[in-house]
């Protein structure tokens, strides 16, 4: 894989840059947007980011972090879900609970925002309070955003209650956007200074990139990553006005920076000190960028993934029909297609000649995989297993320079595996999937080494980039994901099933 950024560079200037923003204030409550762990857009659109360097930033400042994690109470009531894990916002925050604690940081507590009651709200509230972590319930806060007197009063902040902090960097995170981060930022510097301590408030937001053009790939796939939130980049105005220089910033913070400036003035009874969405920012992630055609292409790549995903959830009405035309407006906007994703054309021409057989009405679902020495692979379905266990096991033999021919898992094992799905479980679906033959595979290998050679072998599938002619179900796309491929898919169900697929 090609490098177009330099991680350890971009560790050292954002440590420097985020102490440099203490120094002026008792403490800072530093806003985390995107993804704190795992952070899987960065690192597709900045070949040789660390998808985890966030939290290991904070790890190398964990003598002076603390974190506090927010949670709206609506998202908790909905069942909201992070798609790149598949699980809903209150499990994700136990996830990152203990993700965090992984790296020694200290996680403060968690506050529940604007709070109404929810019965999943309240029992997820219990759920924590009943392991030891303390909740803090913040309500909606009244006369926000326009009446800035009501917002900095009593019953405006003031009725939230004050989260006790020790440590000079107050870091405030979230599973998702629209978590109440920036009022819980907020509500805290309102009580912090009725306490007569100086604080201040700063954002770290990855995308977009701030000091990279407007029209770069690399800030127009921000763009295509969040078209479910509408959110369109833009020149800061604010920024050009104040040093007639050009920063990029999206309209959600330029929108909203007049009244957030009124806001903390009103709070520190000074002018503010920032004098544009930029100067709020700390993120020096432009500053790692060391191959700028590089991160170009990737961003391109990441602009048709997303298209390929957004597609998908509109077929499963996870999204709307808006969403999905932005997507392929954005596409349009690239001049690119769908074939310019390598693996798409050898998937669906492998499933247009399965058809022939078939017949033009059955689906046929293959899977193509790239592996990073550029070699194109492919799977199908059968009665024994799913297309993307066949890929994956071509995938190592291919490593393991094994021939087709030869048999890596023993029909003595798949044999009881599928007798056991299909007689005793009554599952309507007995094909093995793909983590059920990894296992299998690594049971085999306990006696056979060519099996062991070939489990050998998985690792080096990470960075390979797969797509499937149809959707692939939620715990196929996480196997996926463990072992680093990037899988996009056709629109398509692998059956006419509602259910059963």
């Amino acid at each position: 894989m090609k490098i177009g950024f330099d991680h350890k560079k971009y560790l050292e200037e954002q440590s420097k840059y985020i102490l440099e923003r203490v120094n002026n204030y008792d403490k800072l409550y530093l806003e985390f947007g995107g993804k704190l762990l795992f952070d899987l857009h960065a690192k597709r659109v900045l070949p040789g980011f660390d998808e985890n360097a966030k939290i290991k930033l904070l790890h190398k400042l964990k003598e002076k972090v603390e974190i506090i994690i927010c949670v709206y109470a609506g998202d908790i009531e909905r069942n909201k879900m992070r798609g790149d894990f598949g699980i809903t916002y209150d499990v994700d925050v136990l996830r990152l609970i203990d993700d965090l604690r992984g790296y020694e940081l200290d996680v403060n507590s968690v506050v529940i925002t604007r709070y109404n009651g929810q019965p999943s709200a309240t029992t997820f509230i219990n759920k924590l309070e009943r392991r030891g972590i303390k909740v803090y319930k913040h309500e909606a806060t009244k006369g926000y955003p326009t009446d800035v007197d009501m917002i900095v009063s009593d019953e405006g902040y003031g009725k939230n209650p004050y989260i006790e902090t020790s440590k000079p960097i107050v870091v405030v995170t979230a599973p998702g956007p629209g978590s109440g981060k920036l009022a819980t930022c907020l509500s805290q510097m309102y009580h912090e200074n009725k306490r007569g301590n100086v604080v201040g408030y700063s954002k770290f937001e990855t995308f977009p990139v701030w000091n990279v053009p407007l029209k770069h790939p690399l800030n127009i796939a921000y763009e295509a990553a969040t078209v479910d939130l509408k959110d369109v980049n833009m020149i800061d105005s604010f920024h050009m006005d104040a040093y007639n220089k050009l920063s990029i910033n999206y309209n959600r913070d330029i929108e909203t920076f007049p009244v957030l400036r009124r806001i903390i003035e009103k709070i520190t009874g000074e002018e503010a000190v920032y004098k544009s969405p930029t100067d709020m920012g700390v993120n020096r992630v432009g500053y790692g960028i060391i191959d700028d055609e590089v991160v170009r292409e990737a961003s391109r790549q990441e602009i048709i993934r997303r298209y390929f995903k957004t597609k998908c959830e509109y077929k499963k009405a996870y999204t709307d029909k808006e969403s999905a035309d932005r997507a392929k407006l954005i596409m349009e906007e690239l001049n690119l297609k769908e074939t310019d994703r390598n693996v798409v054309v050898p998937a669906r021409e492998y499933s247009s000649k399965l058809k022939e057989t078939a017949g033009k009405n059955e689906i046929c679902p293959v899977v193509a995989l790239e592996l990073n020495d550029g070699t194109i692979l492919t799977g199908k379905s059968s009665t024994t297993m799913d297309a993307t266990a066949a890929v994956i096991l071509n995938a190592v033999k291919h490593f393991a320079n094994i021939t087709d021919d030869i048999h890596l898992i023993s029909p003595v094992i798949i044999e009881p595996i599928l007798n056991l799905k299909s007689k005793t479980l009554n599952s309507m679906s007995t094909a093995l999937t793909c983590e059920e033959v990894l296992i299998a595979l690594s049971i085999c290998a306990a006696t056979n080494p060519m099996a062991q050679v070939a489990l050998d072998k998985l690792t080096m599938l990470n960075g390979g980039q797969a797509h499937s002619t149809t959707i692939l179900s939620i715990n196929e796309e996480q196997t996926f994901r463990k072992l680093g491929i990037d899988v996009t898919c056709d629109d398509e169900y692998p059956s006419a099933n509602l259910y059963y697929n």
